[in-house]
């Protein structure tokens, strides 16, 4: 279980340390030096703002904003979300300046996007010296896959049937795909336009894919950009999230009301369109680093590290091989495919506060009281509810007429083990119906 962990976690300040599958093209470590050191921000990866803070062991602000102060006020207490960041209090930094509390870029985004909301002041004092592994929600699916199978007895026969039929659906309608990702991925290569399309297609039958190719659009975005508007970003030590904000909402109709990735499905031509509207420069290589990049990144996350690429198929493979061969692509295609039964706002809290209760072990144990989203430390980052060590303050703040924030009143709330109520969309993805 632990190891488990360990895997979902990455440290950009440490050599890359996973155990991949056999005939990957390229290795963890040979991306890693790629983006590095041969894109604009790729210095960032190991030199932002906030992994300086976190291992600097000094208090560390935070920003996030609620529309339920009241309810927080009254009860004395603050939930924490799932998402991303498994367990816990969804932030963004706060740069300590002479000036007051500047916000990182996200957060003056969600400020700005989000006006009727109250945003909060977080002081977590650590106990040390913070260790910057980021939690990967990408290569979670051995554990989505483990917590399944130990709790399925939750789910009615018919249900598990269903949910399996439907794995088994999906698995069947995208099995093509996933080969031509392993070829991809093992160093034979298909033209781009085609690779995209294909990419395209299969979303609609394994949403799974709508994240992978919208995380690594973002990456690619973050890196590469060279605007002034990211050129100021970099100089205070952080990436440009605007860049995959502005993609998400021109790509997907109604994103603004549900942040929905499972709906992120954009072909070769629109592909380019939507990378040259947001910076031109960027649009004529944006297909081919998808291909290589999510290619790699689908055998990493999907296949299990004692497997070969260049020898794995999907096409004809029952549940148990996949099991086997992918648990870490079943895993994610379970979760996901949970969101649409009917009963998932009763099962919700059973499946996914026993992955909280493992993440805050894990944090607890390595000393992490503010874990951040490691696919990029790109400033979302959040409080563990249960971490025994430091201590946390909290303040309703207030903005200046320059953006910055100054603490105002002082809310005597205490964090609690509890997940707040999470509800997903309908299926109807064909019908762009806005986790």
């Amino acid at each position: 279980m632990r190891d488990e962990w360990e895997h979902a976690h990455t440290d950009f300040t440490q050599p890359a340390r996973r155990r991949l599958p056999a005939s990957l093209t390229e290795s963890e470590s040979d991306w890693r030096h790629h983006l590095e050191r041969s894109t604009p921000n790729g210095w960032l990866l190991r030199a932002n703002a906030m992994t300086e803070a976190l291992v600097s062991g000094k208090p560390i602000h935070l920003l996030h904003t609620t529309r339920s102060i009241d309810a927080i006020r009254a009860s004395g207490q603050l939930h924490v979300s799932t998402g991303c960041l498994v367990g816990a209090l969804y932030c963004s930094p706060l740069a300590k300046q002479h000036t007051g509390l500047r916000p990182h870029n996200l957060g003056a985004y969600l400020m700005r996007t989000k006006p009727t909301t109250t945003p909060l002041v977080f002081e977590v004092v650590p106990d040390a010296p913070i260790p910057p592994k980021g939690i990967d929600y990408l290569h979670l699916g051995p554990i989505h896959l483990r917590t399944y199978l130990r709790y399925r007895s939750f789910l009615t026969p018919a249900e598990n049937d269903q949910l399996q039929r439907a794995v088994m659906a999906a698995m069947s309608a995208a099995g093509v795909f996933f080969d031509i990702a392993l070829r991809n991925a093992a160093g034979h290569p298909t033209p781009a336009p085609e690779f995209i399309n294909q990419l395209s297609d299969a979303v609609s039958h394994v949403p799974f894919l709508g994240y992978l190719y919208f995380e690594v659009l973002a990456e690619y975005l973050m890196l590469h950009s060279t605007t002034s508007e990211t050129r100021t970003y970099a100089q205070a030590g952080e990436l440009n999230n605007l860049l995959y904000k502005r993609l998400a909402f021109a790509a997907v109709s109604g994103m603004g009301d549900l942040f929905d990735l499972a709906r992120f499905n954009p072909r070769h031509s629109r592909l380019v369109q939507l990378v040259e509207g947001i910076e031109p420069a960027l649009g004529p290589s944006a297909a081919e680093y998808v291909r290589r990049r999510l290619a790699h990144l689908f055998a990493r996350t999907a296949l299990d590290p004692s497997q070969d690429a260049a020898s794995v198929t999907f096409q004809g493979a029952d549940l148990e091989t996949i099991r086997k061969v992918a648990p870490g692509l079943l895993g994610q295609m379970i979760f996901r495919e949970m969101r649409y039964m009917p009963r998932y706002r009763q099962l919700y809290h059973s499946f996914e506060k026993a992955k909280a209760l493992e993440a805050w072990d894990y944090w607890n144990n390595e000393g992490i009281p503010t874990p951040f989203n490691g696919l990029l430390p790109k400033g979302e980052i959040g409080i563990n509810p249960v971490y025994p060590r430091s201590s946390v303050r909290v303040w309703t703040a207030e903005e200046d007429h320059e953006g910055y924030l100054h603490p105002a009143e002082e809310v005597m709330v205490a964090f609690t083990p509890h997940l707040a109520s999470w509800w997903a969309p309908p299926r109807g993805r064909e019908t762009q119906v806005s986790p």
